[in-house]
């Protein structure tokens, strides 16, 4: 789903490189326009992709600011149109395809290998061209304050895609993903981020040493905001830069449903618990067993509004992400593209307020996890994973 939905699956990345020092808007305007989408709907072609408007997905032209500009906002999407022949028809227009060309052949008992190549690519040519490209879209938008991507897709394909796309479009820019770790050097301190650094696991710094080699930073901030869920009152403060005003109060906890891993005799085994919890029973026999909380529900309650999303430790991407409904006030919109930036911006709104609750949770985490507080924090979690 789109980034201006209610309920939405995101990942985030960090913008890294160096911008040119030409005048930003013409640069983008001219790489999006250049790596725009192109329709393959009156070729054969199997697959086509390229950037296209975020609020339409027709929209391939970038020649004007509304577009693509949003104020700090960059904003556009990445869409995907690809022709799909279900294999058994292709395997059997194919035999009819060998069968004609044997009949015609009769001095043949088989087709050659290069002539049945060559058949091959004739009947799915013939086929593509009987059938639809099937479109895909999905929305990314760039901050240009703090230099990160918010991409609305959890699939590694489609993540890698669009890190490519972002990669060939953009000269001299590239994406990191913003997975546990660094997203701990974000929040931290910066008299803790030394020890951060010292208690970093990864054997390399590569990005993909950095995410399993430091599963622990998700493992163990599941493990104790579970712990907190049940046994303190929920309550934090707002200690990031955002939206939200330093200080100010909110209640975040786990509930609905959580994801465990762990070894045992029969190799890797998943327990999944599912519905509201009252005492986390099922959850604390599987935490006792050596299993490791891997995804879960987390709420965020501000005043009157509520954030709900499911945490995904291993790569810190949060799915099925519900931020609060959006209300416009319809009075002061002339037309439908105010209509629809209005909508982005309160969209935007909502959804970096709920990501900066979730990072002073993070933070407030961090800070007891790498200081001296962690021994007797740790020990009352193992007295609660016993108590019963």
């Amino acid at each position: 789903m789109g980034i201006l939905f209610n309920t939405i699956s995101i990942c985030q990345f960090r913008v890294v490189g160096d911008q040119p020092s030409k005048d930003l808007y013409e640069w983008v305007s001219d790489r999006l326009a250049k790596n725009s989408f192109k329709s393959i709907d009156s070729t054969t072609d199997e697959v086509s992709s390229g950037w296209v408007h975020l609020d339409d997905s027709s929209g391939n032209s970038f020649a004007y600011p509304r577009a693509f500009w949003r104020d700090h906002y960059l904003a556009f999407t990445l869409r995907r149109d690809q022709r799909r022949v279900p294999s058994v028809l292709f395997r059997k227009y194919l035999k009819t395809a060998e069968s004609e060309f044997l009949t015609a052949h009769p001095g043949m008992r088989r087709v050659p290998k290069q002539k049945r190549e060559e058949l091959s690519e004739a009947v799915r040519a013939a086929l593509y061209a009987k059938t639809l490209p099937v479109p895909s879209t999905y929305d990314a938008v760039w901050d240009r304050r703090c230099g990160l991507v918010t991409f609305t897709s959890l699939s590694p394909k489609v993540m890698e895609l669009f890190e490519n796309h972002f990669k060939n479009t953009f000269d001299g820019l590239r994406l990191l993903m913003l997975h546990s770790f660094s997203r701990a050097e974000r929040v931290l301190r910066d008299d803790l981020k030394p020890v951060l650094l010292k208690a970093n696991r990864a054997a390399t710094g590569d990005v993909l040493s950095l995410i399993h080699d430091n599963q622990w930073l998700g493992w163990d901030f599941l493990l104790w905001l579970t712990y907190r869920t049940m046994s303190h009152s929920s309550e934090y403060v707002v200690n990031q830069p955002g939206l939200a005003q330093e200080g100010e109060p909110f209640v975040a906890y786990l509930n609905d449903r959580l994801v465990l891993l762990g070894g045992g005799e029969g190799g890797i085994q998943k327990v999944s618990v599912v519905g509201s919890q009252d005492q986390f029973s099922e959850v604390r026999a599987a935490l006792k067993n050596g299993k490791q909380i891997t995804e879960a529900t987390l709420y965020f309650e501000k005043e009157e509004y509520q954030w709900k999303m499911t945490l995904r430790s291993l790569m810190f991407h949060f799915a099925s992400f519900k931020s609060p409904s959006i209300k416009l006030e319809k009075d002061n919109i002339t037309d439908q593209d105010d209509e629809r930036e209005a909508a982005f911006y309160e969209r935007m709104y909502v959804l970096e307020e709920g990501l900066q609750l979730f990072d002073s949770l993070y933070a407030a985490f961090l800070e007891i996890r790498l200081g001296k507080a962690w021994v007797d924090e740790e020990k009352n979690i193992r007295k609660w994973l016993t108590s019963d």
